[in-house]
């Protein structure tokens, strides 16, 4: 078992503990304390002095096209899946994959395969089962099968409403969708989520009111994403996490009077709207397509999810005068808790040691998946088995 000891580190676990020493081993932190003994040189410890730096535990990134994103216009805009470094150099350690609009030419198959890669070169990685469109694709021949059969497998998503490449989905096949995803998580103990696709629809979030309202599930089943595309949704969305679902940000570029909220500009929001903390998550749609469509339903532009995207959201919060510890948790402890991953998301031993610290302009400086060293002063030390060095 390699061990390592990280000394001096400003722990925000989310909460500020203050100057701590982490010793790590076998995946977990084994011990953390202000005060250090000497260690036995038997131990063969390796050290890493962070001299003070912001120690955070490692984000968790909810919604990531792992096989790649796009093909609304064609199969020349399929979106190229992303090596382990693009996830670890952002600071994210955990990744749930998920398929979009394409959920044809690129299947639970491929996204399960890329899963099990990921988790090779050291990532912590899940997926959803499903797709865009109902009825939705699936290895065993049933969602509930997927979920109970196949450990990698945690919720149903991206399930599309409110767009026009939805399969427009009626009330009742949400609900069959979010009664297996409820059933199977009760089973296996699993997150037993139904993520959902939001579009720029003028329905909005109208499918899950009417969901809550006429069925007996539980709204923590009900987690719908990219609830900042709007003003008017985000709105929506505020009062479904007052009734007990978690909300998801997207970290996409928004730009000057589009009718939108950066993530930055929602979570500001949703800290200063008194809704339950613990309800708002945010991701960054990574390796997804960000197209832009024309009146007729065309594209007439597109841009690519980035995983940078969460720790650029979380410097811009933080630029604004919000306190680390108060956004730090959409980024780690309220998904981990969401996603039914308790050794995740957290600072505190017995935890997975999945650790990020920063410099002091904000960038990654030192990142740790599984308590093996990915970044080491702001340079990449483990890529994947087909990256190239720069």
């Amino acid at each position: 078992m390699n061990m390592l000891l990280l000394r001096n580190a400003l722990v925000y676990a989310p909460e500020p503990l203050g100057l701590q020493h982490l010793l790590l081993g076998g995946g977990r932190i084994l011990w953390m304390g202000a005060e250090l003994a000497d260690l036995p040189a038997a131990l063969s410890v390796q050290t890493i002095d962070l001299e003070g730096r912001r120690l955070l535990p490692g984000f968790i990134d909810a919604h990531v096209h792992v096989t790649g994103g796009g093909g609304e216009a064609g199969f020349r805009t399929r979106v190229p899946p992303q090596g382990v470094s693009r996830f670890t150099r952002a600071g994210i350690t955990t990744v749930v994959g998920l398929l979009g609009t394409d959920d044809v030419a690129r299947g639970p198959q491929d996204l399960l395969a890329t899963v099990y890669a990921l988790r090779e070169e050291g990532l912590s990685a899940l997926a959803f089962t499903g797709g865009y469109h109902v009825p939705p694709r699936t290895l065993t021949g049933t969602v509930r099968g997927d979920l109970v059969f196949i450990e990698a497998l945690i919720g149903i998503g991206e399930v599309a409403i409110s767009d026009h490449r939805s399969s427009q989905p009626t009330l009742d096949e949400l609900l069959r969708l979010a009664a297996d995803a409820h059933v199977a998580g009760l089973m296996t103990g699993k997150a037993g989520l139904l993520h959902l696709h939001l579009g720029d629809g003028s329905r909005g979030l109208e499918l899950v009111r009417q969901a809550l309202a006429q069925s007996e599930l539980p709204p923590r089943v009900f987690h719908p994403t990219h609830v900042n595309r709007r003003k008017a949704l985000f709105d929506e969305a505020l009062a479904l996490a007052a009734q007990g679902c978690t909300i998801d940000l997207t970290a996409f570029p928004v730009e000057d009077g589009e009718d939108a909220w950066s993530a930055a500009d929602a979570l500001l929001r949703y800290l200063d709207s008194g809704a339950p903390a613990g309800r708002l998550t945010i991701s960054s749609d990574a390796g997804g397509c960000l197209p832009v469509f024309d009146a007729e339903g065309h594209v007439c532009r597109m841009g690519v999810g980035e995983s940078g995207a969460l720790l650029e959201t979380l410097n811009d919060v933080l630029r604004r005068g919000v306190p680390l510890e108060r956004a730090l948790p959409a980024f780690t402890s309220n998904p981990a808790r969401l996603l039914r991953l308790a050794a995740k998301g957290r600072i505190r031993v017995g935890a997975d040691a999945d650790l990020l610290a920063l410099d002091a302009d904000g960038a990654a400086h030192d990142v740790m998946a599984g308590g093996v060293v990915h970044v080491r002063a702001g340079r990449v030390e483990h890529r994947g088995t087909f990256e190239h060095a720069p």
